[in-house]
């Protein structure tokens, strides 16, 4: 029983989504022809006693429960409601939250600076074509149904990191050879169209095999890379397990120690140009069967950049095998014009607050890049697009005698100027503006795909093996571990300052073995893991870095704590509690443990600091003391580059 739905101040629905019990439950309920209208109207009372209470009191309700122990939790979003409903049992209102965040951050990857204009929002999400806009729908319930599978089985997506495939050789060797052949050789060929690859990565499943970004980029934010592997996870699922692969390598306990695949051909020079060479990995491409697809066909992505904070790319997603994606992030020719369309919305939303604020003429546009100043380059912008007239009247009321100057009568004319900047971006990166000429010519994009198929071809089962048991308590040097830490169950460490974690395999299938069991018993252990992260979670919206707790026969222990960049541990100091209508604790919702850096670096200004977190489930017959000493031994142990080659 649940349901998430998306809405306007006039309670129009722009989206939604439900599983099948909700949707029976409606129909039986309402029995209108079309299921929509029976969602509009079990949602619209709902929509219309909140824009009356946001008019009337300037607040809203965030949650409420009904007498059938339906779950209702809202949150607004400028000029769209949010509304997640849970009547089964099987989400908190916590959950609730974190998933309409998590819808919100994906419909901002998808449509960028238009998320700032509730009017184009709307066009966005409800074209006035149905079989268009059932087409959008359709794809954004298949990633929140991603997103959603992800979080209940992967541990990455639990605590919201990055998992790396752990082989240091394989991994520098696929950086190196992504640096000095593949994007050298896209970025110097002439059919690129004046796109420039900017970040190059390869994804096992949904670890990390190899990552590279080059000099001119702005780092990809940890925030993005989840949202993009959920995009990648939702164009090629992952659909292989253990039992899909050679025989061997399930059974062997260690693959990476005692698997050795056959070595690679030698390396060389590609000659882009040459035509002939396309063929030169037929025989990989018909090992690692290619599903059919359009490879030429990049979708839009909007991300963080030092210059903008939703600067628009072309990814690229080209499947090696199944289980095996190339990903190539693109920078767009036109991309300067999203830099300025976004320079100038700062400057109005500014003026806009401040004329919300009471303040009026030199005291609206203080602390601020003046209009004023960026008169000359407004207009310089404006002779591109369409903001001609919006503009004129903004200037007539702004700088002329007769106008009423930077008082409260200006905020209509600003708020058409935000609305038509955005259109601009709109106009120029919505994704039916990308037409067949504004991309990666096809060879070459194939070309590059069997670049990397050559590459990893006989690492193939390898890697889809490895991405399943990518560590494991059994194996070298993890087993070691056992001896020094009696009792200790399973454990998560994650580097929050570079979104990265470390975590033994959890393998629930029923037909898989491992250290922990057959499926029951391992699926025990798992429930006990996700549990500690939400408490862990829950207790550090509330200000506490530290939770030690008996669960039955079992020992939880969660830490946070700051180093500088040598290792040594810096003093506890109290962090800010969360606002319970604020965002869930996590990287993909709002990126939390950034703003905690920030907060924490206001005391330690010179240095460079990290972020690190500790789960831990221990057999609860250890005493606790002894727990607690193992877990800062743990700690450090993973920190030494020396003893464990992980990070």
């Amino acid at each position: 029983m649940k349901c998430l739905l998306v809405a306007n101040e006039s309670a129009e629905v722009l989206f939604y989504w439900t599983d099948t019990e909700f949707e029976q439950q409606v129909q039986k309920q309402y029995g209108l022809p079309a299921f929509e209208d029976s969602i509009n109207t079990l949602f619209a009372p709902i929509i219309i006693s909140c824009s009356t209470m946001v008019d009337r009191l300037m607040d809203n309700y965030t949650s409420f429960s009904t007498e059938n122990n339906h779950i209702y939790v809202l949150h607004q979003f400028e000029e769209c409601l949010y509304i997640a409903v849970n009547g089964d049992g099987d989400e908190t209102k916590e959950d609730l939250k974190r998933k309409i965040y998590v819808m919100k951050k994906l419909i901002e990857i998808m449509f960028g600076m238009v998320t700032f204009s509730g009017a184009l929002l709307r066009k966005e999400l409800r074209p006035r074509d149905t079989e268009q806009r059932n087409r959008l729908w359709k794809k954004l319930r298949s990633l929140l149904e991603t997103y959603s599978r992800l979080r209940e089985n992967d541990q990455s997506f639990l605590v919201e990191a990055v998992e790396r495939l752990i082989h240091p050789t394989l991994c520098e060797q696929c950086i190196e050879f992504l640096e000095r052949r593949l994007v050298q050789q896209i970025n110097s060929n002439m059919d690129r169209a004046g796109e420039e690859v900017l970040h190059a990565f390869i994804l096992v499943q949904t670890k990390m095999l190899a990552f590279y970004s080059s000099r001119s980029a702005s780092s990809l934010s940890n925030s993005d890379l989840l949202a993009l592997i959920i995009l990648v996870q939702d164009l090629y699922p992952s659909k292989i397990g253990l039992d899909d692969t050679p025989e061997e390598l399930e059974n062997s306990s260690i693959p990476d120690v005692f698997y050795t695949p056959e070595p690679s051909p030698p390396e060389r020079e590609s000659d882009w140009s040459n035509d002939a060479e396309n063929s030169m990995a037929e025989d990989s491409l018909q090992t690692l069967e290619v599903p059919t697809s359009d490879p030429s066909a990049p979708s839009r992505v909007f991300l963080e950049a030092k210059e903008c904070p939703m600067m628009p790319h072309s990814m690229y997603c080209l499947s090696l095998c199944p289980g095996i994606t190339l990903v190539l992030l693109t920078k767009i020719p036109n991309s300067h014009v999203a830099v300025s369309a976004y320079c100038f919305l700062e400057t109005f939303v500014k003026l806009e607050k401040r004329l919300c604020e009471g303040h009026e003429g030199a005291a609206a546009m203080r602390g601020q890049p003046s209009i004023q100043e960026q008169r000359s380059k407004l207009e310089k912008f404006i002779k591109t697009s369409q903001l001609q007239n919006v503009w004129t009247d903004f200037k007539n009321k702004a700088f002329s005698r007769s106008g009423s100057g930077f008082t409260r009568d200006l905020l209509p004319s600003c708020r058409n100027m935000k609305t038509q900047l955005c259109g601009v971006y709109r106009q120029f990166f919505a994704t039916e503006c990308m037409g067949s000429s504004q991309r990666l010519a096809p060879h070459l994009q194939e070309r590059a795909l069997n670049m990397v198929q050559e590459k990893l071809i006989h690492w193939k089962d390898f890697l889809l093996v490895k991405s399943k048991r990518n560590i494991t308590m059994v194996s070298y040097p993890f087993f070691f571990f056992l001896t020094l830490f009696p009792g200790l169950i399973h454990f998560i460490y994650v580097d929050r300052s570079d979104g990265r974690m470390i975590a033994p395999s959890l393998n629930v299938t029923d037909h898989t073995v491992s250290e922990l069991g057959k499926g029951p018993l391992a699926d025990f252990i798992k429930s006990k893991v996700w549990s500690l992260v939400a408490t862990a979670q829950q207790y550090l919206q509330k200000g506490y870095t530290t939770v030690t707790l008996r669960d039955g026969d079992y020992f939880y222990c969660y830490f946070l704590w700051f180093e500088n960049e040598t290792g040594y541990k810096l003093e506890v100091i109290d962090i800010p509690s969360s606002p319970d209508d604020g965002a869930p604790v996590g990287m993909l919702t709002c990126d939390y443990y950034r703003k905690l850096l920030r907060y924490y670096s206001k005391k330690h200004q010179n240095e460079v600091l990290k972020c690190y977190e500790l789960f831990t489930v221990h057999l609860g017959v250890i005493p606790s003391e002894y727990i607690l000493q193992h877990c800062s031994q743990l700690a450090r142990k993973l920190w030494e580059p020396s003893r464990i080659p992980l990070l």
